[in-house]
């Protein structure tokens, strides 16, 4: 699903996670479409859930915050393993992805005959601003 695809919603969710570099949590992007029309979580939460299932967007389970995808276009993570680094002092995160991860995982999945259905690694620490 690309940007022309996007329903009026999932655009402007989409928009508001692209133009912050912190992971936002579903009511502080209903906060910042009010003046859109959005009026209820349940609007955000389903464009979310569009964007989610597209790869567009990620969900930062431990924090419960949503971010827009560093590289949507790459078709290497279609979004299988993502990992983030999160500053626990500034709330900076950063998405990579490294085969290396990517393979030693398949190769347990397929040791272990378990399917998985996604993978987040999430690394809590210092950002290298904040621990120096």
């Amino acid at each position: 699903m690309n940007q022309m695809t996007l329903t009026k919603n999932q655009s402007l969710v989409l928009g508001v996670l692209r133009q912050t570099d912190q992971p936002l949590s579903a009511y502080t992007i209903l906060d910042k479409l009010r003046d859109q029309g959005f009026r209820a979580p349940l609007q955000v939460y389903r464009a979310l859930e569009k964007l989610l299932d597209t790869g567009l967007v990620h969900r930062l389970e431990s924090i419960n915050s949503f971010v827009a995808c560093a590289h949507p276009q790459e078709s290497c993570c279609s979004h299988g393993i993502v990992a983030f680094a999160i500053c626990n002092s500034c709330g900076q995160v950063s998405e990579f992805h490294d085969h290396a991860i990517d393979d030693r995982l398949r190769q347990w999945e397929t040791s272990k005959q378990f399917r998985a259905e996604k993978t987040t690694i999430e690394i809590r620490g210092l950002c290298a601003a904040c621990a120096a």
